[in-house]
This record gives structure tokens, sequence and C-alpha cells, in this order.
């Protein structure tokens, strides 16, 4: 199912710290659009991960919920969430999770197999997508021989293959130096003006989340708009 927007609805989440109990979002509002970017700042402990998690269906809130185009989310039965997941929302987390025992093309490539393309399609689109990033040169190389930022190129990738509606990335610069964070930012840029995706990001670097239309301050917990 295409979806259009993402809309997070009085969101709650709160952790366990021995007998405490930690509030980390205290009633998350907000509607996110399918074709616009936005970025998530605040101080490290601040919940953005959290926020991430919980928008991506990935954690489950303490009370709240997100509606994916008018549809809960954590109502979906099982099989229909993780295509969902699978289709329309791309994931770049701050650790890489690349597959060690296949190389960068069969770790792109491997997300147009699940959404049930054939190998050789799945692998032209991957060729496609490492010459645009500068790894043309590294398809047939495995992830134990890829530098932390080579890695991280290689998951946002991985994390745009399927064109989804919505990219949820969580410090996707983190690794990467000036000239390669911003070749990252252009690139899902590109993406999100070709064939409209949606770019929600958390990031402390004020070079990325300025790139973004919208710029967020999650702080105790609440969710403003500032830009």
């Amino acid at each position: 199912m295409a979806i259009s927007r993402l809309v997070a609805k009085n969101l709650h989440k709160s952790f366990f710290q021995g007998d405490k109990i930690l509030k980390v979002l205290c009633g998350i509002n907000f509607e996110f659009e399918k074709g616009k970017s936005y970025a998530i700042t605040g101080v490290s402990g601040s919940g953005k991960s959290t926020l991430m998690h919980l928008l991506g269906g990935l954690d489950v809130p303490t009370s709240g919920t997100v509606f994916c185009d008018g549809q809960d989310l954590f109502k979906l039965k099982s099989s229909r969430k993780e295509r969902f997941s699978n289709r329309e929302l791309g994931f770049i987390f701050q650790f890489h999770y690349l597959i060690k025992e296949l190389n960068v093309l069969e770790n792109i490539s491997i997300m147009g197999l699940i959404r049930g393309d054939s190998k050789i399609e799945s692998e032209k689109r991957g060729i496609i997508l490492l010459k645009d990033i500068g790894l043309s040169d590294f398809a047939q190389s495995y992830p134990t021989q890829l530098s932390g930022g080579q890695l991280q190129r290689v998951a946002i990738l991985r994390a745009i293959f399927n064109k989804p509606s919505f990219l949820l990335a969580d410090e996707p610069t983190g690794d990467l130096d000036a000239i390669n964070a911003k070749m990252v930012i252009n690139l899902i840029s590109r993406c999100k003006d070709e064939w409209g995706m949606g770019i929600i990001l958390c990031s402390h670097d004020d070079a990325v989340y300025n790139r973004m239309e919208g710029i967020l301050k999650l702080d105790d917990g609440l969710l403003k708009q500032e830009k």
C-alpha cells in the first residue's frame, strides 16, 4: 500500500530504569507528508531514535499510535506490516547492519529480491546506485573490506533501493566526512524530487538538517516545529 502521510498521534514512550519510570516521549503529535523533508534535532538522549523506531513500527508505543493514511500501523497483521515496511519505508540506522556473508552488490540488491524482482533486474539497479555514490569499484567487496564511511553509504543505498514512500534516517551522515555527507544528502534529496519520497532524519549536523524543508526539535518529550 503506497502511503502519502505518516501521522504520530499522541505518542508516548516510557522505559523502566530499576524501579523508576523514565518518560522519553510525552505526547508527540505531528503529520509527516510524502514528498517533503524533515529534520528532527535535539540533544543526545532526548528520544530521537526512539521516535524514529516508533514511526517505522520497529517499536511499540506505551500509548498513542502512528497512522499510515488513516490505518493504525500497530493494528496491521504481521504479514501486512512486514510487507508495508519492506515496500514503503527505508531505514538508515546509526549502525549499518550489512550482511557480512554477502558482497556489496548483494547487500543492496537483496531488497529487490525480497520485493519479488528478478536477480538480473535487482543487480542492474544496484550497479546504477553504486555508481551514483562513487562505490562502483566496491561492488564485489565484502563489508569487512570497507571503511566505516563506505559501509554507511552502502546501507543508505539499501534503504532507498525499493523507492520507499518515506526514508527514516537516524544520523545518516554520522560516519562520513563533509564531502561524502554532501554526496549522500544530494542523493536522498534527488530521490525526494524524482519519486516524491518523504525524508525524516535525525541529525546533529547543521549542514545536514538545514537542507531539510522542516526542522523539528525534540525537547522534554515534545516535538516543536522550528522551521
